[in-house]
């Protein structure tokens, strides 16, 4: 297995800027927060798009990582729900998806930011998290 080489970059504030990673496999969310708070970035993950609608109605994160495949309501209606509350459609959301075929077929309908493919690669997701970030004003 390869080294993950990961190099610290502390442009803006990253470590005033909290992350939201919705995955429902338990290794998929360490891997996510590891890396990023490698970059330091503050990490919070849930396990289902419940969970992060409640979390969204307590905190506001900077950005939502959100995987498409999970149980019970998926990433694309999480993604509808937030956009349809006025106090959350402003809320930055990259897709996390195996299968970017569906991502494109729903893309009409489902307003976000950008999508990672899996596996996810540690240099491709802090790319797309630095270049989402950079969209918002350090807190």
């Amino acid at each position: 297995m390869g080294k993950i080489v990961l190099h610290k970059s502390r442009k803006c504030c990253n470590a005033s800027k909290l992350i939201l990673v919705c995955d429902d496999i338990f290794d998929n969310c360490f891997f996510l927060q590891t890396v990023l708070e490698i970059e330091g970035y503050q990490v919070e993950t849930v396990d289902s798009g419940a969970a992060a609608l409640a979390f969204l109605e307590s905190k506001r994160p900077a950005l939502l990582l959100l995987d498409v495949m999970i149980p019970v309501m998926n990433g694309y209606e999480v993604v509808h729900h937030i956009k349809n509350n006025p106090l959350l459609e402003s809320l930055p959301i990259v897709l996390i998806t195996a299968d970017e075929r569906e991502f494109f077929r729903k893309e009409i309908d489902v307003k976000v930011d950008g999508f990672i493919r899996k596996p996810v690669e540690p240099d491709v997701l802090i790319k797309y998290v630095q270049a989402t970030l950079r969209q918002s004003p350090c807190l």
